[in-house]
């Protein structure tokens, strides 16, 4: 297509972020340099955690918080279908099962009472991984003591979520409900780093064990060493001495992409104002339509809002949702679907996994729309957004 499109979300760069990479680029190491540690302590000071270890990727980082968390083979992880591959294919990674939970109807996340029945009929989960799906957080207090009569352990997947707080009015991020917590900086996510993600814990165990995992199994700086024999020289350490002390991966990411995050997380409370308001607007645009319901209405002010998700009346519309998205993309609307259920793929299929366990995964999947949703949309395109979906949708 040669006209312009208006994307479902999009990055917002100034020249601050510009600058800010220009300087590493400039005076500093690439990596393994001083932004790294800035901007994990950055996060952890955001959203009041006692650590947080940044890596290559969330889905690296979902990798490694499942292996500090000891899930091995035999291990279950329950989360819900309505959410990225990543997600259950980190219990995968260690030789573990992921187990689904179907979710709430109105909120998209994980149901605790759902979750309370998984756990009853499957004794070996290990961890519970709730899914903060388009940045409205789960129940997590109701999760928390699910998990504790349980004896399980919690990742919170916050991929879509850095800024969103609780009822309690904790950050997401601060774990108080859970042992760790993961973001991702995807261009589309809260904040941009290009690629990227965080773990934050208030454990001191976890996060030396998450920055051997980062980087092959050294960790130089926390870890007592093992070889003192080896290590030392007249009672001072060698100065070129590591030791691998476990099997790591190379999940490091680059001081670049720190010094972005960094410059970026700055922005993060403008950015989501203005999301809460195109939201809002969003709202009030389709409340009388019987055919067009938004979801998360009553938590706008809890939610990072990475995502506005529509659910529409297809059985009562002239139009089918890949109609419907063609006929948008031609008038340059760009739209997408959140989430195809993981238990849907081929892959999951072949591993015996039943559509028909999670009725309102399916029922929400067979009615969802992303739409257009980002920083520097203007109210402009956001009125041509909602006037063309309604033309549409109610010709």
């Amino acid at each position: 297509m040669n006209k312009e499109v208006i994307p479902y979300g999009k990055h917002f760069i100034d020249d601050d972020d510009i600058e800010a990479v220009v300087d590493v680029l400039k005076n500093h190491p690439l990596t393994q340099g001083q932004f790294v540690n800035s901007f994990e302590e950055s996060i952890a000071n955001f959203v009041g955690a006692k650590y947080a270890v940044a890596m290559s990727s969330w889905t690296a980082g979902l990798h490694m918080a499942c292996l500090a968390a000891g899930v091995k083979e035999d291990d279950l992880v329950a989360t819900s279908p309505i959410t990225f591959v990543a997600s259950s294919n980190s219990a995968l990674y260690c030789q573990a099962q992921p187990v689904f939970t179907d979710i709430n109807e109105e909120t998209i996340n994980m149901c605790p009472n759902e979750l309370d029945k998984t756990l009853r009929e499957n004794k070996r989960v290990k961890v519970i991984m709730p899914i903060h799906f388009a940045g409205l957080p789960c129940d997590m207090q109701s999760i928390k003591e699910i998990a504790d009569r349980n004896g399980s352990l919690i990742i919170e997947d916050a991929a879509h979520a850095l800024g969103a707080k609780y009822s309690c009015g904790s950050m997401v991020g601060s774990c108080k409900y859970s042992d760790m917590t993961g973001f991702s900086f995807h261009p589309v996510k809260s904040i941009a780093a290009g690629e990227g993600g965080m773990i934050t814990t208030n454990s001191e165990e976890i996060y030396k064990k998450l920055l051997r995992l980062r980087s092959h199994g050294i960790n130089k700086s926390n870890d007592e060493l093992v070889l003192s024999n080896e290590a030392y020289t007249d009672g001072v350490i060698n100065p070129w001495y590591m030791e691998m002390q476990e099997l790591g991966y190379n999940y490091r990411i680059t001081d670049i992409q720190c010094a972005l995050g960094m410059s970026q997380l700055k922005k993060l409370p403008k950015f989501i104002e203005k999301r809460i308001e195109l939201a809002e607007r969003y709202d009030s645009a389709f409340k009388d339509s019987n055919l067009i319901r938004p979801i998360q209405m009553n938590a706008r002010n809890q939610s990072s809002h990475h995502l506005y998700v529509v659910k529409v009346d297809f059985q009562n519309t002239k139009t089918n949702r890949a109609q419907l998205m063609h006929e948008l993309l031609n008038k340059g609307i760009a739209t997408q679907v959140h989430y195809i259920p993981v238990t849907s793929h081929p892959y999951y299929l072949n591993k015996g996994y039943e559509t028909k366990n999670y009725p309102k995964a399916f029922e929400y999947y067979n009615q969802a729309l992303s739409i257009p949703l980002y920083y520097s949309l203007t109210l402009s395109e956001q009125d041509y957004v909602i006037e063309t979906l309604k033309n549409l949708i109610h010709k």
